[in-house]
């Protein structure tokens, strides 16, 4: 029996899920200390994965429940072969606004196909614009392949978000560096708490989003905050003169829940309705057991009427504690 689905996916919380996080790949080129060992991970086989067939069908399926925005992410997406016929595939949905994460090593040399898309919506995953702290926490020397694929992206036009993860002891140093960044160029730079997700299970003494706006706040003069909307997930700040913003993601306090409206997806079919639970569902399985597409937007329905409040709640109900990379989840 079909469920209503005049409305969408609206949670057992009211809140509506519009924006799906899909993870094609948990493979990385770099390592960086946040996110796994340095030694990396076990990564999954290609048959392991949804395959780009079974991703192409949820997204359809997902548009037709009131998605309206897909972010691809990893891993790093463009390790995957194949992610550009998808993108295609996907792009074909004239409702759908596509965004993709990147740590940029190979982004450039996809730049002109992804603007001939009309993918225009990118955010860089860059924790330093130091070359040697750079170096310290993705554990590689592609500083400047980074750089290059980021100023492109503004010589192109691009709606870019810079994403850096403030460690304690590690970086801090570089807030005021990538905020004066959105001094200069029209760019969003959002700092985010750092989360346990670093592969090693290891706890991590976060620095938390009030200690990092206090040290934005000493370094600027003239700081106005900037409204939070619906979904919002960083509180931005816009400084005068210049041409971009900034943010603050407290993805570790988790003070953005209950306006939350993402439901993610990893590389191998598990469906998060939370970034901190340990899986709710291998669609996977389900997917390869012949379910029609009926069946498919039932079970999307159901599993978001189960989600938790927060955060906190995701967490506590896990079966195991966390001790995943964030490549397997897909941030």
């Amino acid at each position: 029996m079909n469920l209503n689905l005049s409305k969408g996916l609206i949670d057992n919380h009211g809140r509506k899920v519009d924006y799906l996080r899909l993870a094609v790949t948990d493979r990385c080129n770099l390592r960086c200390t946040y996110c796994m060992p340095a030694e990396g991970i076990a990564y999954l086989q290609e048959k392991q994965l949804l395959s780009w067939e079974e991703m192409s069908r949820l997204v359809n399926v997902l548009v037709g429940l009131g998605i309206t925005k897909v972010r691809l992410t990893g891993g790093e997406p463009f390790l995957r072969k194949g992610i550009m016929e998808f993108l295609q595939e996907i792009s074909k949905h004239p409702s759908l606004e596509i965004c993709i994460t990147s740590n940029g090593v190979l982004l450039g040399n996809y730049l002109e196909e992804l603007n001939a898309l009309g993918v225009r919506s990118i955010n860089l995953s860059l924790d330093s614009l130091d070359p040697i702290r750079f170096h310290e926490i993705t554990r590689r020397d592609e500083y400047e392949q980074v750089m290059a694929s980021l100023h492109r992206m503004l010589d192109l036009n691009f709606k870019v978000k810079i994403n850096a993860v403030v460690m304690k002891g590690k970086n801090e140093q570089d807030i005021l560096a990538l905020a004066n960044f959105a001094k200069e160029y029209p760019v969003s730079v959002r700092f985010i708490e750092e989360m346990p997700f670093n592969g090693e299970g290891e706890k991590v003494e976060t620095l938390n989003w009030l200690e990092i706006k206090d040290l934005l706040f000493q370094g600027f003069d003239h700081i106005f905050e900037i409204p939070m909307m619906m979904g919002d997930t960083a509180q931005r700040y816009q400084m005068e003169g210049f041409k971009g913003d900034v943010g603050i993601i407290a993805a570790h306090s988790r003070t953005f829940c209950g306006t939350c409206n993402r439901l993610r997806i990893t590389a191998k079919g598990q469906v998060k309705t939370c970034l901190y639970d340990d899986g709710v569902f291998d669609l996977k399985t389900y997917l390869r057991s012949g379910v029609s597409d009926d069946e498919l937007r039932n079970i999307l329905i159901n599993l978001n009427q189960k989600r938790p409040v927060d955060g906190f709640e995701a967490e506590n109900n896990r079966k195991n504690t966390i001790n995943e990379s964030m490549t397997t989840i897909g941030g």
